[in-house]
């Protein structure tokens, strides 16, 4: 399959790529956050079983990707980045979507511990993984602060 005219693509490149757009952007990863952000608001709360299935396919698409490219994580992968976020998202009200958004890209960039060790976990398995520990971490965050400004913690 050709994505966007430049380059073939399997379904483990596509489904890492999400069809593509991690090619289109020179921020592949906010893409990726974008995607998710507008399904979420959109759809509003996802279920854990959509999670699961983003984060089942992203490992085993990711793990095939690499296979058939490097050993390394090749660019464009931003199946990570949208499980991430929609782990981020899990269980909080629209009014927490764009907050939610930033503080993941913040959470996702300083990859608090221990995300780095995580992320050299073989295959699409460290890929996905530690985009999901940021997603909960920020996910907690959240939590947190919703319980301390807004529900009398």
């Amino acid at each position: 399959m050709k994505f966007f005219g430049k380059r073939e693509l399997t379904w483990h490149g596509a489904v890492s790529t999400m069809c593509g757009l991690g090619f289109v952007s020179k921020s592949p990863g906010t893409l990726g956050c974008v995607v998710s952000f507008a399904f979420f608001s959109f759809a509003g709360n996802v279920s854990v079983l959509l999670i699961l299935f983003v984060i089942v396919a992203g490992i085993i698409a990711v793990g095939g990707y690499m296979k058939e490219t490097a050993p390394e994580a090749p660019g464009g992968i931003i199946v990570d980045e949208a499980a991430g976020l929609l782990s981020a998202l899990w269980g909080m009200e629209r009014d927490f979507a764009v907050v939610g958004f930033f503080l993941y890209r913040i959470v996702d960039i300083v990859k608090p511990f221990p995300a780095r060790h995580i992320g050299k976990l073989p295959c699409g398995v460290g890929v996905m993984a530690d985009d999901i520990w940021c997603g909960v971490v920020t996910n907690i965050l959240l939590r947190l602060s919703e319980w301390i400004f807004f529900k009398g913690g």
